[in-house]
């Protein structure tokens, strides 16, 4: 199944503020964590259009493995490097554990445009995944 993943993360090489997987059926993880120190443009784009309330990493972790552990495989795709950094962070339980998951695979994927323009909520990680869902199948 292929999944389509989009973050938001505070800056360049912040940390994770959301995250956002898209099936081909449309079936969707979307969880957000909070930012204590937000930049000036990410608490002036992202925050105001996260629209879920926060969660502690823990619960993110579960119900990431919940979501994921409904497929045999997975092939993510994603149009920023970012995306699969944050997402692999996120199966690091402890140190030597780290998060099972069905068989996997990752396709980066750029588009000819924006994903913004396609986006019904630009900055927000459920929106944005969504458009690149719909971009990569045009």
């Amino acid at each position: 199944m292929k999944l389509f993943l989009d973050c938001e993360f505070n800056g360049f090489g912040g940390e994770l503020i959301s995250m956002a997987l898209v099936d081909e059926n449309e079936k969707y993880f979307y969880e957000v964590l909070p930012c204590m120190n937000p930049t000036s443009w990410v608490f002036n784009n992202v925050i105001p259009v996260l629209n879920k309330q926060t969660i502690d990493l823990i619960e993110f972790k579960e119900n990431l493995f919940s979501f994921l552990n409904h497929y045999e495989t997975i092939h993510i795709v994603a149009d920023w490097p970012e995306d699969f950094s944050l997402f692999l962070t996120t199966l690091i339980l402890q140190q030597g554990v780290c998060m099972m998951t069905p068989k996997l695979t990752m396709e980066l994927w750029e588009s000819d445009t924006s994903l913004t323009i396609d986006s019904k909520i630009p900055h927000n990680a459920l929106q944005d995944a969504f458009a690149l869902k719909r971009r990569y199948f045009i």
